[in-house]
């Protein structure tokens, strides 16, 4: 079993406030500002919550690491569950500064400049579901994350399968950093766009039917994928529309 630090030790101020939550609370009124924070089921000493009055933000999430003191956060859209932020700092009073951004509404451009440890992910905020435009915002996701990553084949068939208009169209999602497609947005994804394609470190490209499916071919560059992977599309495939959660 791993051993962790004294948790007194690395935050003090939860301990003297008895939970993340209070904590967030106190530091927050010394600031001068209001948040509503509370504990998470999972355990009221390294992790919080913080509502937001918009109703398409799920509650931004603060957590505190076992192993170092660090403060990180984390805020979703409501009807995915994908993160529109996040973040870690070794201070407390910006995390509350961020919290009480998300609370009240503030647009997360803003926050950002608010807040430099503030990541954004690239996806924007769609309060009407919109399918177009929940495919736009996560097409911009993996575009930013695939910039980040240090795999220059995988940066290379994101940016490839985004300018090819067909492969633009559906809504796009990564399995163990393969490309896969959908006529539905999350929550629900579709199984009829079965093409996917793999990139590999230093090699080539492959193109299956299915994630572990028939092989199409391997090719040399990314565009070459992309080419074969548009022509495996069907013609009259889907409009795009919003994957509504079926019953639990």
């Amino acid at each position: 079993m791993p051993t962790y630090p004294d948790p007194v030790a690395l935050y003090p101020e939860v301990a003297v406030e008895g939970s993340l939550a209070a904590a967030l609370r106190a530091v927050a009124v010394r600031e001068g500002l209001s948040i509503p924070a509370s504990a998470t089921a999972s355990g009221s000493w390294h992790d919080a919550v913080v509502p937001a009055i918009l109703p398409h933000r799920k509650e931004l999430r603060v957590s505190a690491s076992h192993v170092e003191r660090r403060w990180f956060i984390r805020g979703c859209e409501r009807d995915q569950g994908l993160a529109l932020i996040e973040g870690d700092t070794v201070y407390l009073a910006q995390v509350v500064r961020v919290a009480q951004a998300w609370h009240d509404g503030v647009p997360l451009t803003e926050i950002h400049q608010a807040a430099s440890f503030v990541k954004l992910t690239g996806r924007f905020e769609v309060p009407d579901r919109d399918p177009a435009g929940l495919v736009e915002s996560e097409w911009r996701h993996l575009r930013t994350e695939a910039a980040e990553v240090d795999w220059p084949e995988y940066h290379a068939l994101i940016e490839a399968a985004y300018a090819e208009p067909r492969l633009r169209r559906p809504y796009p999602f990564t399995s163990h950093w393969s490309l896969r497609f959908s006529t539905s947005t999350r929550p629900s994804l579709s199984r009829d766009v079965l093409v996917c394609l793999h990139p590999r470190r230093g090699r080539d490209y492959i193109v299956t039917m299915g994630f572990t499916g028939q092989e199409l071919g391997e090719t040399t560059t990314a565009a070459q994928a992309v080419s074969l992977a548009a022509l495996t599309l069907p013609a009259d495939l889907d409009a795009v529309r919003y994957g509504a959660a079926g019953p639990s």
